[in-house]
């Protein structure tokens, strides 16, 4: 074998490996579409873990799409609550798409209504209460993390109490 020969197999061999490394390596071409329907519940939601009365759907995340990221659907019947708590490795925000209640921010409880939009960064502590008699209805979702493991929550020591 001639240096030339030599040397095109090796760029062949270098081609090659790294097509396929950008193949593996490539991210996800393949749109995920599913309808609220579909979704199931979340099970077992717990008092001491601060969800209190919610109705929660993870509906885009790593499990069903293998996101890294969360989009989630959440019903708050009346007087249900989630109760203060922060995610240490993801941000969140949340949609008010029906109803009223009350944010818990770091000054309170503060109003929140139809249409308002609330950004929480990784650990800022956040929640949410449905004072009104009608449902409330959030569309939220978790900027850096796929799943709650991921996502590092931890409810608010006193919160539950």
């Amino acid at each position: 074998m001639t240096s030339a020969e030599k040397f095109g197999a090796a760029l062949a061999k270098a081609v090659k490996g790294t097509a396929a490394k950008m193949r593996d390596d490539a991210p996800a071409t393949t749109m995920y579409r599913t309808n609220i329907k579909n979704v199931p519940k979340v099970e077992g939601l717990k008092r001491e873990d601060g969800r209190v009365d919610m109705q929660v759907q993870f509906l885009i995340d790593k499990k069903s799409a293998g996101a890294d990221h969360v989009v989630g659907w959440t019903v708050l019947k009346p007087g249900a609550n989630h109760d203060s708590h922060r995610h240490h490795n993801c941000d969140e925000f949340f949609i008010v798409l029906k109803g009223h209640g009350h944010v818990t921010t770091d000054h309170g409880l503060e109003p929140a209504a139809e249409g308002d939009v609330v950004y929480s960064p990784r650990g800022c502590w956040h929640g949410f209460n449905n004072t009104s008699s009608e449902d409330v209805v959030l569309v939220w979702g978790w900027m850096g993390a796929g799943s709650i493991e991921d996502s590092g929550y931890q409810v608010y020591p006193e919160s539950h109490k």
